[in-house]
């Protein structure tokens, strides 16, 4: 196949047609900026805190953020990386590697907080009782831990922005993930940005690759030269997503366009979300390390508490 707007032999082909190398790249950086356009994610006195684990998603969305800022002339604006080292052997520190030379060589300052350092144990540490004496899973805890020290040291730092990485196959599983699991409650703080309302306990979230497929996002990585560990993390399978992520990648082998359009019909009936979520619950502060909390303990603490007996 050749490119449909050049002789240049194609490198994908997408629903409008086949493209080249440049011609996706230049279709891949625009439709990242529309996003950021359209949701009004960045502004010119930012300063933005990019969640980064060295993977190929948190590397594009970096990279991106990073030229956006220029291409917009945003004087005032600073970006920086933050990485959450949980302490997965083999893997993280692979994928810290590619993530510390990418900064070194893009003169993006980076800073890497370990799990181990807030909740004394890693999450390898911590996996037998995971399992085996509490009955849950290894992305549950990741995913508290990852949350709680992402907000806690973006807002130390002084951010007003948190960029993340999600693209569009992991918006789509979240939304099904809430809906399977019946978490309407959830479903309003979904969204290319993340929460009801402004708070000033959380750092708002944007997720510039919100409307990028997954195969996409590593394509881009791949053309544009990026050191990326392409590997899973080797708890990844044991967590509720995996399965529905399996289902969804058959069902988009089956039916073009799935994905695309379980996103799509989410960004229609959101704003009726946010609206009848309007009444959130009253936001504390929890009395062990001062976090924000709906419930006297937040959760990373009461996890920390109960890994410990």
């Amino acid at each position: 196949m050749n490119c449909i707007h050049c002789s240049e032999k194609a490198v994908i082909e997408l629903q409008h047609g086949a493209l080249c190398k440049n011609h996706f790249l230049s279709h891949f950086e625009d439709r990242v900026f529309t996003t950021i356009n359209r949701y009004k994610m960045l502004g010119p006195d930012d300063l933005i805190c990019v969640a980064t684990s060295g993977g190929k998603d948190s590397l594009t969305v970096l990279y991106l953020t990073q030229k956006y800022i220029k291409k917009h002339k945003y004087k005032n604006a600073a970006v920086f990386a933050l990485a959450v080292d949980e302490g997965i052997e083999n893997y993280r520190e692979k994928t810290l590697q590619d993530l510390t030379k990418f900064c070194t060589e893009h003169n993006v300052p980076l800073t890497i907080v370990k799990s181990k350092d807030t909740f004394n144990k890693t999450l390898d540490e911590t996996y037998q009782t995971i399992t085996e004496k509490k009955n849950k899973k290894p992305c549950h805890v990741c995913g508290v831990w990852r949350r709680y020290l992402l907000n806690k040291t973006a807002k130390e730092m002084g951010a007003t922005k948190i960029v993340t990485g999600h693209n569009l196959d992991d918006e789509a599983q979240a939304i099904m993930m809430n809906i399977f699991k019946a978490n309407t409650s959830l479903a309003g703080r979904l969204g290319p940005v993340s929460g009801i309302k402004e708070n000033e306990h959380f750092t708002s979230r944007v997720k510039p690759l919100y409307l990028c497929p997954e195969k996409e996002v590593r394509l881009y990585a791949l053309l544009k030269g990026f050191q990326v560990h392409f590997a899973e993390c080797p708890y990844s399978k044991e967590g509720y997503r995996h399965h529905i992520q399996e289902m969804l990648n058959n069902f988009e082998e089956q039916y073009k366009g799935t994905k695309q359009g379980i996103v799509r019909s989410f960004l229609a009936i959101l704003p009726l979300l946010k609206e009848a979520q309007k009444e959130e619950k009253i936001i504390n502060t929890c009395t062990l390390c001062g976090e924000a909390t709906s419930k006297e303990i937040c959760n990373a603490c009461a996890m920390k508490e109960e890994l410990m007996t």
